[in-house]
């Protein structure tokens, strides 16, 4: 028996039941009222890390009743009044990279070039032009037309309002094709429009990311992982969250996750 079987014959002598059959609801897995969910399409080396990520939302469950609705309370994990978030954002940020979201940062970033390109374009024509102020003369251009549903939306779908008429899709995309007689300054200011909805999608996506990783639930689950994957490293960034939490592990208040540690540790070289 390997140690990931192990694990989860320990999970399941303790009542819960535990599948590696499923897509966990899109992530890579998930705890919710004794039963864990593994994702099928997990790479090998995710499995015992996500095994240990959702046991611990396990324990934290028993110390703390609720936690999918309050996301948790530090001071309950950590049975003290001391504050170790700090610590624990070093150690979220060691152990999972989507919490710093750099590729979500990077495309914010390049979409911010395009929208300065587009706005100094658009200023060539209209030196005046300022995003945060109406473009009068656009609207004045585009008035009567149905243009001005790309000012909200990238791609609408027009219905007919008799039958033979023909139903319309107006794309940002196709905005040249569709308005052949637009000016240009005016299709960039549309594109402008455009990225400016999908920069602040990504902004809004970014802000989620970090709540939901901020969760205190959240963050004693990556720090069981870290401390799993690299104890060392954990000691290093985060000494003060380290001893309080091999304190609470040694005298049992985490409850059997000393034991899932110690078979997920048996034959991990820890560096």
């Amino acid at each position: 028996m390997n140690t990931e079987e192990k694990l989860i014959t320990y999970f399941k002598s303790l009542g819960l039941t535990v599948n590696t059959g499923t897509k966990a609801r899109g992530h890579m897995g998930f705890f919710l009222e004794g039963r864990i969910d593994i994702s099928k399409n997990l790479p090998k080396d995710k499995i015992i890390p996500t095994l240990l990520h959702e046991f611990s939302h396990y324990i934290h469950s028993k110390l703390e009743k609720g936690i999918n609705k309050t996301g948790g309370n530090l001071k309950i994990i950590f049975n003290t009044d001391e504050d170790f978030e700090k610590e624990l954002l070093q150690i979220t940020s060691f152990i999972d990279k989507q919490y710093r979201c750099e590729i979500l940062k990077t495309h914010k970033e390049k979409v911010k070039r395009e929208i300065k390109k587009l706005d100094n374009k658009i200023k060539s024509e209209y030196p005046n032009f300022k995003r945060s102020k109406p473009f009068s003369e656009f609207n004045k251009a585009i008035k009567g037309t149905k243009i001005k549903y790309l000012l909200k939306y990238d791609k609408v779908r027009i219905l007919p309002r008799l039958p033979f008429w023909k139903e319309e899709i107006l794309s940002v995309d196709s905005v040249e094709k569709d308005f052949p007689n637009l000016k240009t300054a005016f299709v960039n200011y549309i594109k402008l429009k455009s990225l400016i909805r999908k920069q602040k999608r990504i902004s809004n996506k970014i802000s989620k990311n970090q709540r939901y990783f901020k969760r205190p639930t959240e963050l004693f689950a990556r720090f069981v992982v870290a401390f799993y994957v690299s104890e060392e490293n954990v000691k290093n960034l985060a000494p003060k969250t380290y001893k309080r939490f091999t304190e609470l592990l040694e005298n049992g208040y985490y409850m059997e996750l000393k034991h899932a540690l110690e078979i997920a540790k048996e034959n991990l070289l820890i560096v």
